[in-house]
């Protein structure tokens, strides 16, 4: 008889967040939390990023060496659609965040005396990389001068790049050569996913310690005095991560509620830590076994990781006008359009960048003539956003390698309904 797990993951990990939240309440500014949790909650994201490069790099080469269908002999024409994708839900993003920014007015009516301020000197040093960096240096950092350094910093897109070219590489070789490099990458691959399985079953405890460690620090207090930016900001993520991605695939016939069902454990786990790398190898896994090709999904996936930053995007223009307003500066027209297209240019200097979305919130304000000291009031709230903002961004990785397949012809409808169902199979049965 088949021993049932009759508590799905999922809820053990909402479960946490739930207990995390209610810890840090009753212990908010107790630094006992973050002394004894805080750990707990490093090692946990430490663990999943120390499988992260290699399940990318060892997929890669499976996929796309080990692969003879179509999806591996196109892979350039693959990574352009990608990234034109990307590029255009994130202009979308952009303009959905300044509207409301400008419909709402969260900044108006704020008093900064009853705002916290944080402290931006920590964030300098990354404000001045992207300040230089840029488009043009970021298609150039595409490439590696030195893979094992790229491979020990993570930096996914030049890894993703030698990855390629060594497997387009391995297709030009003799077939014995291949073979060996493939069988031990895909030996390494199986095995970092067996690890990601073994790690996910202590994900509760990891997100436990993380939730209950970032509400001790900043507390429910922090979001009353910016509850406009707040709100705004989570209808926003909600709106797009279900709505606009849900209009995207329902044009292409991906019906966005299936992906809820599929990846639920990975959503939440996302939203908890904040941290989109947790989950990039069970998207990768299910992704594969939803239908999409190993070649594509080892490949969209990574690359979404540096240009599909929709959270981020929806967040920086709406706290940029936050603080317009809160400072009393009126953006016309033409200064809303200065502002999406700055913010389109330096979204992909930031990329690697520790930060992320506050870095571009900093570098953008300078030439739009608004105060910096401004972003101090909103540093205290931004990893309760940040959460939004990752999930947001999961969601949209996954819904990409799904439309990606359809474009190129590779989806297999038919694998994807019976792991659809096999999934609500296990639903009834729990």
């Amino acid at each position: 008889m088949i021993k049932k797990n009759k508590f799905p993951l999922a809820y053990q990990i909402l479960i946490a967040l739930i207990l995390g939240c209610i810890v840090g309440a009753v212990f908010y500014g107790n630094k006992a939390v973050v002394i004894y949790l805080q750990p707990i909650a490093d090692i946990f994201i430490r663990l999943i990023k120390m499988i992260v490069v290699p399940i990318v790099f060892c997929s890669l080469i499976v996929g796309i060496a080990g692969s003879e269908g179509e999806e591996s002999k196109h892979i350039g024409r693959l990574g352009a659609k990608t990234i034109l994708y990307f590029e255009v839900v994130s202009l979308i993003a952009i303009v959905l965040g300044i509207i409301v920014g400008v419909v709402f007015q969260p900044g108006t009516g704020v008093d900064m005396s009853l705002l916290s301020k944080g402290s931006l000197t920590t964030l300098e040093s990354n404000v001045q990389k992207l300040g230089q960096s840029g488009l043009a240096s970021t298609f150039v950092n595409i490439v590696p001068t030195n893979i094992i350094d790229s491979l020990a910093k993570g930096d996914l897109i030049a890894i993703i790049f030698f990855a390629v070219m060594l497997a387009l590489g391995l297709n030009h070789i003799p077939q014995s050569g291949k073979e060996v490099v493939i069988k031990f990458a895909n030996g390494i691959s199986t095995a970092m996913f067996w690890v990601t399985n073994q790690i996910m079953k202590v994900a509760p405890y990891g997100v436990f310690a993380t939730m209950a460690v970032t509400v001790s620090k900043f507390g429910v207090k922090a979001l009353v005095p910016l509850g406009k930016l707040t709100l705004c900001t989570y209808a926003l993520v909600i709106v797009f991560g279900i709505g606009v991605h849900g209009l995207i695939g329902k044009l292409y016939g991906v019906n966005i509620l299936d992906f809820f069902k599929i990846m639920k454990e990975e959503f939440i786990l996302a939203f908890s830590t904040a941290s989109s790398e947790t989950v990039l190898p069970k998207l990768m896994e299910k992704s594969e076994k939803f239908g999409c090709p190993k070649a594509v999904t080892t490949f969209v996936i990574p690359i979404g990781y540096t240009f599909n930053l929709v959270g981020g995007m929806i967040y920086e223009g709406l706290a940029i006008l936050f603080i317009a307003q809160m400072y009393h500066i009126h953006l016309g027209m033409a200064d809303l359009v200065k502002l999406a297209l700055i913010l389109m240019i330096t979204s992909k200097g930031a990329a690697g960048i520790p930060g992320g979305a506050f870095i571009i919130i900093i570098a953008t304000l300078q030439p739009m003539g608004i105060p910096v000291e401004g972003t101090a009031f909103i540093l205290g709230i931004d990893r309760l956003l940040d959460m939004g903002r990752t999930w947001v961004n999961v969601v949209g990785h996954s819904l990409a390698v799904v439309l990606m397949s359809k474009w190129e012809g590779v989806y297999d409808a038919e694998k994807g309904k019976k792991y659809l169902e096999s999934i609500k199979a296990k639903e009834i049965v729990a």
